[in-house]
């Protein structure tokens, strides 16, 4: 395949902007930091590695930059092609063999989706990874239409108001994770990803199931924009200008004592 991985096209420009503002913004990576970035082969993942290699060269501060694909064992994935690309670029892939196929597909039955566990038992083994081999950061490659979608799924199917913060400790405490990409839109990346013609691996696990609860929200969010241009923007706003005084939830704010001076 033939590759033209132009950084200096505009809408490259534009994004690795957007990345160094969240980057600055929630003090993603510090002098000394050893990054792992989680790739899939999928296009977010891929640009989020290609621009941060830029960024790297371009900061005033040192941090070092390798990558890990998780090999799933599923039918058809062949990651010779991404790694080919991948070296090209100077950055060292780590290729990690798992067969977590087999187990999602013997434990989700009765027409169940595939994505809940599947992405519990990668996320898994990538810790443990990262922890192993003492990287300080992982970037993930979640973009902000993906905390867009999180959010509306989270507060239709589960009740709470919760997204994908840019920046967390694992549970166990063992690991930071990092989401450089928070502030670029889907249609962004997949619009350079055309442009740049670089090797894709497709899910075909998840992706041949109907009926998702994130294809449903995504459709949901191309719909309204029909009407609201500037949804997933807003949307993005909110999640970074929230008052706890205008909700319901009694851990936030203290209705049973209540003082009509409050103003917080």
């Amino acid at each position: 395949m033939t590759t033209n991985t132009n950084l200096e096209l505009p809408l490259a420009i534009s994004i690795r902007k957007q990345i160094v503002q969240a980057l600055s913004e929630f003090n993603m990576i510090e002098d000394g930091d050893k990054v792992l970035v989680c790739v899939s082969g999928g296009k977010d993942s891929s640009i989020l590695l290609t621009l941060l290699q830029e960024i790297q060269r371009r900061a005033e501060i040192n941090f070092e930059i390798e990558a890990a694909i998780l090999d799933q064992k599923q039918p058809g994935f062949s990651v010779s092609e991404f790694k080919t690309w991948v070296e090209e670029l100077g950055i060292k892939l780590h290729i990690i063999e798992k067969d977590t196929y087999s187990i999602v597909k013997e434990k989700v039955t009765d027409g169940g989706t595939y994505c809940s566990l599947c992405s519990r038992l990668r996320r898994a083994i990538l810790y443990d990874f990262a922890f192993e081999n003492k990287f300080t950061k992982m970037a993930l490659g979640h973009h902000a239409t993906d905390l867009v979608e999180t959010t509306f799924l989270n507060l239709f199917y589960t009740g709470n108001i919760a997204s994908m913060p840019p920046k967390l400790k694992s549970d166990d405490g063992r690991n930071v994770i990092i989401r450089p990409l928070c502030y670029v839109a889907e249609k962004d990346l997949t619009e350079l990803s055309v442009q740049w013609k670089f090797p894709i691996i497709p899910c075909k696990l998840c992706g041949s199931q109907d009926g998702m609860k994130r294809a449903k929200m995504k459709k949901l969010i191309a719909d309204l924009e029909k009407d609201i241009p500037n949804l997933q923007s807003s949307v993005l706003t909110g999640l970074s200008n929230v008052k706890p005084s205008q909700l319901l939830d009694q851990k936030l704010w203290s209705f049973q004592n209540f003082e009509m001076n409050s103003t917080k």
